[in-house]
């Protein structure tokens, strides 16, 4: 029997992610809404919303899945020299607010982002509520780089990146990943693999085993002070 996605309505549920279609690979559901609720029970279901302006809510859990493992994480030696530099300054969760508005300008397709206004929204709302959180390298007082996604239990959900200065992007995933190393967590979900995450050390898995660590990983809570903005160094 072929496979048929689901329109959402009010009540808080999703189908289970093995459900998701094969051609677009992963799309699950369409509909309802982008409440702090629905969307945490959507990254706790290994599922995420992923839809261009004009289009409805659309609902996500492609087979197979990008996770990087974080011993996994491939770091250059360039990138390494650049982190001991001291060039750039680095936070969390100081100026997550900018660093969503930076990455939804980054040029996309013909589609334009995805990061749209009610996206922009649906996140910060996450990030009041203690879920969505930003790392963003300085200089001086500009920032100029960043990274935001989602984080529940022990693992983190990568988002968006973007940079306007050569590889601050990639320096801003090398503070996450040696971060979350600190703080014990499990891998970090890339949702997709591309030819640069690659380079990075993200790796595909099937579906049916990232929910496996999926769950492993949610059920695990944080540190609690794991998420207090501050800055963070290689010391």
């Amino acid at each position: 029997m072929s496979k048929q996605f689901i329109k959402l309505d009010h009540k808080l549920q999703f189908p289970h992610a093995e459900d998701a279609l094969i051609d677009p690979n992963g799309l699950l559901a369409l509909g309802g809404d982008l409440s702090v609720e629905r969307l945490l029970l959507a990254y706790q279901s290994g599922i995420f919303p992923w839809f261009s302006e004009g289009e409805p809510i659309l609902w996500w859990s492609p087979d197979p899945r990008g996770v990087l493992e974080l011993d996994g994480f491939i770091c250059s030696g360039s990138l390494a020299k650049l982190a001991r530099s001291g060039r750039y300054q680095v936070s969390l969760n100081k100026a997550f607010a900018a660093v969503i508005e930076h990455c939804a300008k980054v040029p996309r397709d013909i589609n334009g982002t995805w990061i749209t206004k009610p996206m922009i929204q649906a996140y910060t709302d996450l990030h009041h509520a203690g879920y969505a959180h930003s790392i963003e390298i300085w200089e001086g007082a500009e920032l100029v780089g960043g990274l935001y996604g989602v984080s529940i239990g022990r693992v983190f959900c990568g988002e968006s990146m973007f940079h306007l200065r050569s590889n601050t992007s990639k320096l801003a995933f090398f503070h996450l990943v040696r971060y979350l190393k600190t703080m014990e967590f499990h891998f970090i979900d890339c949702q997709l693999q591309n030819p640069h995450l690659a380079t990075l050390g993200i790796q595909e898995i099937p579906r049916r085993r990232f929910l496996s660590k999926l769950q492993q990983a949610v059920s695990c809570p944080a540190p609690q002070h794991c998420w207090q903005a501050g800055d963070l160094s290689l010391s």
